[in-house]
């Protein structure tokens, strides 16, 4: 691939990425590029050039996901990318592996990457939910989506295990953030996530250790309180 045909992706995806939220936005999309350059250094065969394009379109369908309220951006975005690399001059077995690798990029998919290029944009992508740009990302969304810091279990105890539910940020660091780094695919994948690992963790129990110590130390308090009222 050369500069002309690396900016003419570069530039569709900017487009494209115009109307996303603050977590899926084209500095997301730039990273998930790096890190997949990174990993690609470490794959030697892996086509460096379906890596660059399936990391710059990877995204490309999450504005119509936002639009419609359901369907899957990967797979959308999927379609978007191979027609957009058939109509830029690029060949058709290039443009449907990169079609390929988008489609399978999303962690809540039953599609599963197979080819080195897919499993290295799967990796990449997931690394950028790592660490604190993850969990920074994580809040962002979840605002977004009107989502709360955590829920409370029957009894009204701080839900943060399995029952901290989907919507809450606890839920998604406890699904998704907390051993995510087990589930990729590459080992230079793996290892770049065991190394933000401990900056997510130390937020989230941090987080968790500050919200028990206030709702613990408020219901003493308010129960001196009516205690002592009239």
């Amino acid at each position: 691939m050369d500069r002309e045909q690396y900016e003419r992706i570069e530039r569709y995806m900017r487009k494209q990425m115009r109307m996303c939220d603050g977590a899926h936005d084209a500095e997301h999309v730039l990273r998930v590029l790096g890190v997949g350059l990174d990993i690609a250094a470490h794959e030697p065969d892996a086509d460096v050039d379906v890596v660059i394009a399936a990391c710059l379109l990877h995204d490309v369908g999450r504005r119509e996901q936002m639009e419609r309220g359901k369907g899957c951006h990967a797979r959308i975005g999927a379609k978007k990318a191979e027609k957009f690399l058939k109509k830029s001059g690029f060949g058709g077995d290039f443009a449907r592996h990169v079609a390929d690798c988008v489609r399978t990029h999303r962690f809540r998919s039953g599609d599963a990457p197979e080819t080195i290029e897919a499993k290295i944009l799967y990796d990449a992508d997931k690394v950028d939910v790592c660490g604190a740009t993850g969990v920074a990302r994580t809040l962002f969304y979840q605002g977004r989506l009107g989502g709360a810091l955590y829920s409370l279990t029957a009894d009204g105890a701080i839900a943060d295990r399995d029952d901290a539910g989907g919507e809450t940020f606890f839920g998604e660091y406890r699904y998704k953030l907390e051993r995510i780094g087990e589930r990729l695919l590459t080992p230079r994948g793996r290892e770049i996530a065991l190394e933000r690992r401990t900056a997510a963790q130390a937020f989230y129990e941090s987080m968790l250790a500050e919200v028990r110590a206030s709702r613990e130390e408020a219901a003493a308090l308010l129960e001196r309180a009516l205690e002592g009222a009239p």
